[in-house]
């Protein structure tokens, strides 16, 4: 019997089935983890690069002759509808048509709370801000009126959509965000 006993204990048939069954479940936590974080960098990629779009786009927009500084772009741009371009160049890419939307319905996806999935603002800089040397010189600014330069800022928010969702484990309530500041040069 005890013969018996050592030869079982010193056989190594399906050692390697065993080592399999324990590493199995890390391996597995491992592939999913690294499908979930290559989905939540590419995202947040796409919703920064997106918001970056649109913000370019707003500081290439005609400025108005008598511009005020407020938050309203309908003060500050030449063409009212400036702001709904910029939103429209931010989720589809054209100012008119249907275009190409980039995410399909990347847009709809709104985070808990009801925030704005998308908005547009203008804020002011003073232009002694930029010539520190106080030399009178602000660069490609130096020919806009007033004193302030315009800068526009779009910001989104949209509800991250996990990978391991489509598996029934949808428990994510991560809102992504993205804000972009560029100064309009009204070229």
């Amino acid at each position: 019997m005890m013969g018996r006993l050592l030869g079982f204990i010193r056989d190594r048939d399906g050692t390697a089935a065993v080592e399999m069954a324990l590493v199995t479940p890390f391996l597995l936590a491992l592939m999913f983890g690294s499908f979930e974080l290559g989905n939540f960098f590419m995202d947040q990629h796409a919703l920064e690069k997106q918001v970056r779009d649109g913000a370019r786009f707003g500081s290439r927009l005609a400025i108005s002759d008598t511009y005020t500084c407020s938050a309203d772009p309908a003060t500050v741009f030449a063409d009212t509808s400036a702001a709904a371009d910029i939103i429209k160049v931010t989720k589809d890419g054209v100012t008119t048509g249907t275009g190409n939307p980039r995410w399909g319905t990347y847009w709809d996806r709104t985070c808990t709370g009801g925030a704005p999935t998308l908005a547009v603002a203008v804020r002011c800089v003073d232009k002694d801000d930029i010539d520190k040397g106080a030399t009178g010189s602000t660069g490609i600014y130096s020919s806009l009126p007033g004193e302030t330069i315009p800068v526009v800022t779009v910001s989104g928010a949209v509800k991250y959509r996990s990978v391991l969702a489509s598996l029934g484990f949808d428990a994510t309530n991560i809102c992504l965000r993205a804000e972009s500041d560029v100064a309009v040069q009204g070229l």
